[in-house]
């Protein structure tokens, strides 16, 4: 274990300043501080309130992570951030750490992906992804079907949302039922008290025509928006639990659905979830029953691992040094569409300004940096 690289992860994509620290497929910490309370009376996320908690988080977070893990920060192998997708303000807060970090330590610098991320955590939770993997994500801000062959260089969108994701829409029913935000725990919770058979909501795009890996949960969020109307109009009770339950159904029956036929078609055996919906407990009684019907076998991480957290940019950021991935560059930017089909932003081949990028040297030349080391890390 000693042997294996040891990184620390930085993500802000979002709402969640998370810090974890990794050695290999070990998880050794992973501190998180969010900022879900201030947003919660605007009803969602507001970028600028997250971007400034992440500001004010970042250091004491980062601290609490190296305390938990047990390590010094000049122990580390590697520092790895999410560089996308996400708000592009959070992003930036992140980033701009991540490289204040690997520069004061001379430590290289992994640009990662947030969605790529996800699939990785699970490495944690269950050893080593198979390869090819198969991975179903669903977020506030993704419902994807991925095939990564490697998850360092080959990730491969099979399908995706066509409009709001699965999370966007369990918070948009919670707030429609009043509910609260976020959404997904509590419409979770409700539904655990409710028939899912009660009402018979619409399944998106399940025609013989349509998308086979695609997602569309606007027409479901509609047709359930327009059944609380139509029966707060007509001065009857909603019936809160089998609303939650029933909708529910319906989003899981679309994801379990196409992830199985996903894993058939393109032969693969094993599949995973990830995502902050991935903590559903139907979505995984779901797909642990469907899976075992189909023979194949499916991996889910632990409910926090399945949120935003920095334990799996950490673990993709070991990965990556695992494998030799070249490192990023100092330029590495926050970028908001990161496409999925990038795992990382190396960086460019060669050196550049007294800087050798695969290795993550300092600028030699660079006194002012010198002296930010010694105060930083003396």
């Amino acid at each position: 274990m000693a042997d294996e690289p040891l990184v620390l992860g930085i993500e802000t994509s979002c709402d969640e300043t998370g810090v974890g620290v990794v050695r290999g497929h070990t998880l050794l910490a992973d501190a998180i501080a969010s900022s879900v309370d201030e947003h919660a009376r605007f009803g969602g996320v507001v970028p600028e309130v997250a971007s400034r908690a992440h500001l004010e988080a970042m250091v004491p977070t980062v601290e609490r992570a190296l305390k938990e893990a047990g390590v010094s920060a000049r122990d580390l192998d590697g520092v790895a951030v999410t560089a996308g997708p996400g708000l592009a303000g959070a992003l930036l807060v992140g980033v701009s750490a991540a490289k204040a970090y690997a520069y004061a330590l001379g430590k290289p610098l992994y640009g990662v992906n947030h969605l790529a991320s996800h699939i990785c955590v699970d490495q944690l939770e269950h050893g080593a992804l198979p390869e090819p993997t198969m991975a179903l994500l669903v977020s506030g801000g993704h419902s994807s079907l991925l095939l990564a062959p490697d998850i360092t260089s080959d990730v491969r969108p099979l399908g995706s949302t066509i409009d709001d994701a699965a999370g966007e829409a369990f918070d948009k029913i919670a707030r429609i039922l009043h509910l609260g935000f976020p959404g997904g725990p509590i419409i979770d919770r409700y539904a655990r008290e409710g028939d899912p058979r009660a009402i018979a909501f619409p399944r998106g795009l399940t025609g013989p025509r349509d998308a086979p890996y695609d997602f569309s949960f606007s027409g479901l969020k509609t047709a359930v928006a327009r059944w609380i109307e139509a029966k707060r109009n007509a001065g009857e009770d909603v019936p809160v639990a089998d609303v939650a339950a029933s909708f529910q159904e319906a989003v899981t029956d679309v994801l379990t659905r196409k992830a199985i036929r996903a894993c058939k078609d393109e032969g693969v055996d094993h599949l995973m979830i990830g995502g902050g919906v991935a903590a559903n407990t139907r979505l995984r009684a779901m797909a642990e029953e469907r899976c075992a019907d189909a023979g194949i076998t499916l991996r889910v991480p632990r409910p926090k691992l399945c949120t935003d957290n920095g334990a799996m940019v950490a673990a993709l950021g070991a990965e990556m040094v695992a494998r030799n991935r070249a490192a990023s560059d100092w330029d590495l930017p926050a970028d908001s569409s990161l496409p999925v089909t990038e795992p990382h932003v190396p960086g460019r081949e060669g050196q550049e300004d007294g800087h050798d990028h695969a290795l993550g040297h300092r600028h030699d030349h660079d006194h002012v940096h010198e002296l930010s080391r010694k105060n930083l890390y003396a």
